[in-house]
């Protein structure tokens, strides 16, 4: 009878070590990604952990914020920054090795305007219509919001249009819960959030020749990652066929011939800093 009853009590305990079914996480890994592709990273990471027994933790916010955070943590495995610009910091400060870095979505500017388009908001110049109210990300943290000021000033319509804009957002996402609750009337912002959200929103697309530069989210390992091989692992599955697949379910452009097909000469990636005299927008 004791026999039998310290069997059953094994039995129990490895049920509750392994969770009573299926296979538990192996190992896992800390990644720090942009908010703009979190609709995306985090059924990639579920897929990513049932394929490989490898748990995935994402930790998302603006791109500026993130590297922040590595840096003085000195913990995680990953970075996804939403711009080359962030990569390239993250390189420059021994954050992440160069070498393992790879290209895992496009990202679209756009004027993002409520469902409707209700302004009648058709082209950069309506931007600077009287009584607009307008919102951007902040250029100093935010791939979006840089993005947006280097295209004013590309455009030369930065005084115009910048009179107009009334506050800032930490990142995309934010940005577009702004002009949804009607708290501005439209936003420069990567055309993802009319995409997944299209009965609140619609993207109004500048014109090719308006658009300086496309980005793209890219993904690497860091130099203090506590398991290289998983983090590797990891990219790989999102630049394989199931990895896109799951992006391009969530709207997220994988190629750069997608890309091009909103601004055939804008230059792909490439860097841009803020002017030495830089005034935030919004005193």
């Amino acid at each position: 009878m004791l026999k039998k009853y310290l069997i059953v009590s094994v039995a129990l305990l490895v049920l509750v070590m392994t969770g009573g079914c299926g296979p538990a996480a192996e190992k896992s890994l800390s990644a720090f990604c942009a908010a703009s592709s979190q609709a995306a990273m985090e059924p990639a990471a579920r897929a990513f952990a049932a394929e490989t027994g490898i748990e995935v933790l994402l930790n998302t916010g603006s791109s500026g914020q993130l590297l922040s955070q590595l840096e003085l943590s000195q913990e995680g495995d990953l970075y996804f920054p939403a711009s080359p610009e962030y990569l390239a910091a993250a390189t420059d400060s021994n954050i992440v090795s160069p070498d393992t870095a790879v290209r895992i979505n496009y990202l679209i500017p756009a004027i993002l305007v409520q469902e409707g388009n209700p302004r009648g908001i058709k082209t950069l110049s309506d931007l600077s219509r009287p009584g607009l109210e307008l919102a951007i990300c902040d250029p100093q943290t935010v791939p979006a919001g840089l993005y947006a000021y280097e295209l004013l000033e590309y455009n030369r319509v930065l005084e115009q249009v910048g009179k107009n804009i009334i506050t800032y957002s930490e990142n995309n996402e934010r940005l577009s819960g702004l002009v949804i609750l009607k708290a501005v009337d439209a936003a420069i912002a990567w055309d993802i959030a009319a995409i997944q959200q299209p009965d609140k929103l619609d993207a109004v697309y500048f014109r090719p020749d308006q658009v300086p530069r496309l980005s793209y989210m890219s993904g690497a390992v860091t130099t203090f990652s506590h398991d290289r091989e998983s983090a590797r692992k990891f990219l790989d599955f999102l630049v394989s066929e199931r990895g896109r697949a799951i992006f391009k379910e969530h709207g997220y452009i994988t190629t750069e011939a997608e890309a091009r097909q909103f601004a055939p000469g804008a230059r792909i990636g490439g860097e841009y800093k803020l002017p030495v005299d830089y005034q935030p927008l919004v005193q």
